[in-house]
């Protein structure tokens, strides 16, 4: 074996792997391809934490049967060339960490739902002789509905196709500098030249029941006013109380006063409660307080999707300015910015 030979493989066998997973979006923004993506994202029980023979019922009796033809013409709204923004803006963001990284680093992207697949990233990482590789979920504060089916799923197709890798994964990140640099980093860019009254950091919404099964007491989360002003050992993987860490860090570096901003939760679905002050409702009251422009800022999403650029920028600004409002702009999230990439190369390298 000649001495190149031995040295490619040799680097082939020492390379490490790195997938850097995002949710998921349709493969187009038509009905059909919605209502796949829809059935394989609701019917997952960390998703619709019910029995399966009730979940089937509510997924395929009460929500597929509208409400693809109406996500698929929201989705429409935001489509661009290149596709759905949450997959283009992955697919930006793997590549430049690919380039941080360097040769001794496999990047693969990846969905929990849809197209790249996990399981076709962990077969490319197969091919390439990668065994050691750590899968990062780009959920900045913790959930079951998000991380914690990602990494299940992660290892259920790891051991699927091949019993030999050997998984890391980044955990919640909600209140890392690097993370929290990068986005005060979209705002003050952003908002540099906009006379703004108030701004809402309004986060993903969750129901209430996924929250209290992340109390590791059973006594603390929603249980009290005040649960999510400190972390304690009851909330400290509650999803709610990181992402009013994740806002608290990002005010204190952008220097607003707590009058300044508001915390709140958006998208949510169904009629059981979900985890308050809900974002929709601020307005209607805002406008009411004599605050004209907002600036909404998504830090649960560290790419720009359909909870984004339609919920917030499109049906959110034409609701404020309904009940009285003047503007409202939504703040650009990561995306595949230079400084985000670095700090996602840097999670990977142990340098972040």
């Amino acid at each position: 074996m000649s001495q190149n030979n031995s040295e490619n493989q040799m680097q082939t066998r020492t390379r490490k792997g790195a997938i850097v997973l995002n949710l998921g979006t349709p493969q187009a923004p038509q009905t059909r391809e919605v209502r796949a993506y829809l059935r394989e994202f609701l019917m997952d029980p960390f998703v619709i934490d019910v029995p399966g023979p009730l979940r089937w019922l509510i997924v395929h009796g009460a929500i597929l049967p509208t409400r693809p033809a109406r996500s698929a013409e929201a989705y429409r709204k935001i489509w661009t060339d290149r596709g759905s923004p949450l997959l283009f803006h992955l697919l930006d963001l793997s590549e430049k960490v690919r380039n941080h990284l360097g040769s001794s680093w496999v990047v693969e992207p990846a969905m929990r739902y849809g197209q790249p697949s996990i399981e076709s990233a962990f077969k490319r990482l197969q091919s390439e002789g990668v065994t050691d590789v750590t899968v990062f979920p780009l959920y900045p504060q913790y959930s079951l509905a998000a991380t914690e089916t990602s990494i299940q799923e992660c290892r259920r197709i790891a051991q699927k196709v091949s019993g030999d890798f050997k998984l890391n994964f980044v955990g919640a990140f909600y209140r890392h500098p690097g993370f929290i640099s990068a986005y005060v980093e979209s705002v003050k860019n952003s908002l540099a030249d906009y006379p703004y009254d108030h701004i809402l950091f309004s986060f993903h919404g969750l129901p209430e029941r996924h929250v209290k099964k992340t109390d590791l007491t059973g006594e603390h989360c929603l249980n009290q006013q005040e649960c999510c002003s400190v972390m304690n050992e009851a909330n400290q993987n509650c999803y709610r109380a990181q992402c009013y860490q994740t806002a608290s860090a990002m005010a204190h570096s952008l220097g607003l006063k707590p009058d300044q901003y508001t915390v709140c939760f958006q998208s949510r679905l169904g009629r059981n409660p979900w985890i308050r002050p809900y974002t929709d409702h601020f307005y209607e009251s805002l406008p009411a307080r004599g605050v004209k422009k907002i600036a909404v800022v998504c830090p649960a999403f560290v790419a720009d999707c359909l909870e984004t650029l339609e919920e917030i920028q499109i049906r959110g600004k034409e609701e404020f300015i309904l009940h009285g409002g003047e503007d409202l702009k939504l703040v650009p999230s990561l995306n595949s910015s230079d400084s985000w990439a670095r700090v996602v190369a840097g999670f990977f390298s142990g340098q972040s």
